[in-house]
């Protein structure tokens, strides 16, 4: 990658994509932004918006992506991500992980740029085993409420791989795993940013089920700086698959009830924890096997969760209107 490098983000208005809008541009390069803004927001961006190696676009990944003059680097980070939003638009959903990526690796193989795919852990599903490493092919429910989230990663990895082999297309698939920070959404229906808002109210923080499910939080600077060194790693020390498919994401392993309690702990909320009924095909465990990561990136994450929190409570105090 060199300074002159135009780097396009899909999604890049949402809450990863902007903060990755922010490291492209710190790093020197120049990024297009494109957004549908059905749940990218562009207040996300808005700070940018008249940076001179910055572009807003919004369109929708789901139809052919035009592009004027060279492309680098695409970043097909376009998707509800969330239960909620992804429940709201279960068939857009399976559109932009299916029709998106193809749009996004034409783009790409026409262009000769590098594509990175931000898949998920939600690829593993339901895992039966934990932590989950990139050899683990899943256990996913192909018709359940989730599976419109799954499955469209599942496929976007699928036709990732094909354009890798069948056209030889430089692919990196990112395998993400929860991850936290400014710029989510109150709204969004995930653990974190619920509670947080829960806590900083006053009002009981919801956990489901009894709360022993656990998951793994990332901080998004953290987030941020492996995804960076994946996009920009060397693709002759990439070392076949192993080196196109890596886990990010903090290994730090809680439960969701110990989440809550710490959530409480770090805004001084006087909050009660309320359990409700577990939600369909909602994973028991969530923790990524980063070995792969840190053996190519030499990438760990260095903010825990008491920390990460910590530095996250200005952010949703002001979000609720208590800063």
């Amino acid at each position: 990658m060199t300074a002159a490098d135009r780097v396009l983000i899909t999604g890049g208005a949402g809450f990863l994509g902007s903060h990755l809008c922010e490291r492209l541009l710190a790093e020197g390069y120049e990024v297009l932004c494109l957004d549908s803004l059905l749940t990218g927001r562009v207040v996300n961006v808005q700070h940018l918006r008249d940076h001179p190696r910055f572009t807003f676009l919004q369109g929708d990944v789901t139809q052919p992506i035009e592009i004027d003059g060279p492309v680098h680097y695409v970043l097909q980070f376009a998707s509800p991500a969330s239960p909620k939003d992804y429940a709201q638009y279960p068939i857009h959903t399976l559109q932009v992980g299916a029709a998106g990526t193809y749009h996004a690796l034409e783009l790409a193989n026409r262009k000769g740029a590098v594509i990175l795919l931000a898949s998920s852990s939600e690829v593993y599903g339901d895992p039966r085993e934990n932590p989950q490493s990139e050899e683990y092919w899943g256990y996913v429910n192909p018709v359940g409420p989730r599976s419109v989230y799954d499955e469209a990663k599942r496929y976007a990895e699928a036709i990732t791989m094909a354009y890798h082999r069948a056209h030889r297309v430089p692919v990196r698939i990112a395998r993400i795993f929860n991850t936290y920070g400014p710029r989510m959404r109150l709204e969004d229906g995930r653990a974190l940013p619920t509670m947080m808002a829960q806590a900083l109210l006053g009002e009981p923080l919801t956990v489901y089920g009894d709360g022993s499910q656990t998951r793994s939080f990332c901080y998004v600077s953290d987030l941020v700086d492996g995804l960076f060194k994946f996009l920009t790693l060397d693709g002759s020390s990439q070392g076949g698959q192993d080196g196109n498919i890596l886990n990010l994401g903090n290994p730090e392993e809680v439960t969701i009830h110990q989440l809550a309690q710490e959530i409480i702990r770090t805004t001084n909320s006087r909050s009660r924890i309320v359990f409700r009924p577990l939600p369909e095909d909602d994973p028991k465990v969530r923790r990524p096997d980063i070995r792969r990561a840190s053996r190519f990136l030499g990438w760990q994450p260095r903010v825990s969760l008491a920390e990460g929190l910590k530095l996250v409570t200005p952010y949703f105090s002001a979000a609720v209107g208590k800063g």
